[in-house]
């Protein structure tokens, strides 16, 4: 159990965990604000009356979910963007570098 403890203190895994915790949290806020308000407020602008997840076009009988697709790569696009900027304002992009 010592050993173990000492794992733990020396590697990190306790703020490793808590940093995966506060990610998955984030990325459902993050989620939400794309789901909720961005996304109807693009589908308005498109024309898409469903929102933007509804957009499709339609070739013979085939459907391209391009609203779907658009709606996943702006949701990414937040999630990474708020991610750089928790790393940025709490100097972590410093913590690997030997100076």
């Amino acid at each position: 159990m010592k050993g173990f403890i000492e794992f733990v203190r020396k590697q990190g895994v306790m703020g490793l965990a808590i940093g995966f915790i506060l990610g998955g949290a984030v990325s459902k806020v993050v989620s939400s604000l794309v789901e909720n308000i961005i996304n109807p407020i693009l589908g308005v602008a498109l024309g898409s009356v469903g929102g933007l997840k509804e957009a499709i076009l339609k070739i013979g009988s085939t459907e391209i979910l391009w609203g779907s697709f658009l709606s996943t790569t702006i949701d990414f696009l937040v999630v990474a963007l708020v991610v750089y900027c928790g790393v940025k304002l709490l100097h972590l992009d410093k913590l690997d570098k030997k100076e």
